[in-house]
């Protein structure tokens, strides 16, 4: 095996294990299909973490126009659908539409940030945040992979199609990345602890948890909900907007409309002591990006709040 690709394959092998391990830990009984169309996600979204974009951009097949590229994605859902009887066609030209409107936008982009973009991020935002598409896995566990389907497109849109500089995702850790990220996860913890009791949005667990259960709800967490967030929030929206706005004001208006975000999060309702938290979160989520343009590192503060509430204080 080449060397520059034996540790990208090694370390997605152990990422796949690791998620069935998690998924055995939460009692998620994961079907081959399924299987199947878990690792067809991750796959890209895993080597894009590695350089894939740069092999992409230089030997992409000839006759492949850059704008079909990305649709085999939709072949993850084929693969999880057809054996079980529950395709639907509004479900795949939903999202075979996103990801080809994706790649269509960005190809016709001006080379600074312009409508284009926003469009892109709008339709991206509504889609996940809607859970428009959520229905394509029905089972528990897997509602989340319209989100990863569409980390994967913008992945591509914009290392891709349109590179757009400093996104800053990549899977390899730095040391920085570790210190940045626990760094503002600190800095944010008491302000976090005191306003959530304050507003009766946070309360102690009597279950102390255990070392086990925060390790798979901290690599579940980072993998599916930290880095697609911050990919979108902090790699796309901030960095586009601290190239129109200056930094203060792009990391003002990204940590609202993070904030904004998590309206209808566990509530039938305006759930407005989540969107204060959120909001305020995503200033340090902000700061951690922002420190090396790092996602990893801002990723790890998100992972690390997430799972901390999740066991101890939700």
């Amino acid at each position: 095996m080449n060397r520059s690709i034996a540790p990208p394959v090694v370390g997605f092998i152990t990422l796949i294990a690791c998620l069935w391990f998690i998924a055995k830990h939460f009692g998620v009984t994961i079907q081959p299909a399924a299987g199947v169309s878990v690792a067809l996600l991750l796959a890209p979204y895993w080597a894009f973490g590695f350089g894939f974009d740069r092999w992409l951009r230089t030997r992409l097949p000839a006759g492949i126009p850059q704008t079909l590229a990305p649709l085999p994605l939709i072949a993850a859902y084929l693969v999880f659908a057809l054996p079980r009887g529950e395709f639907h066609w509004s479900m795949c030209l939903g999202m075979a539409a996103i990801v080809l409107g994706i790649t269509l936008l960005l190809q016709n982009a001006n080379t600074k940030p312009d409508w284009h973009d926003w469009l892109v991020l709008a339709i991206l935002g509504i889609s996940v945040d809607l859970h428009i598409f959520d229905r394509a896995w029905p089972i528990a566990g897997l509602s989340g992979m319209p989100k990863l389907l569409f980390v994967d497109a913008g992945l591509y849109g914009y290392l891709v199609v349109r590179p757009l500089p400093g996104v800053g995702f990549s899977f390899r850790l730095k040391l920085s990345d570790i210190g940045v990220g626990l760094r503002e996860f600190l800095y944010f913890a008491p302000i976090a602890i005191l306003l959530g009791f304050a507003l009766h949005f946070l309360h102690f667990h009597r279950t102390p948890g255990s070392p086990r259960a925060f390790a798979a709800g901290w690599l579940f967490t980072l993998v599916f909900v930290a880095l697609p967030e911050e990919l979108f929030f902090r790699g796309l929206m901030l960095n586009m907007l601290e190239r129109r706005v200056g930094t203060n004001r792009a990391l003002a208006i990204t940590s609202l409309l993070f904030g904004l975000a998590h309206f209808n999060k566990r509530a039938a309702y305006f759930n407005w002591r989540y969107v204060i938290l959120a909001a305020i979160a995503g200033l340090f989520y902000g700061r951690a990006w922002l420190a090396r343009h790092r996602l990893l590192a801002s990723s790890i503060t998100h992972a690390t709040v997430d799972t901390v509430w999740s066991i101890w204080l939700r």
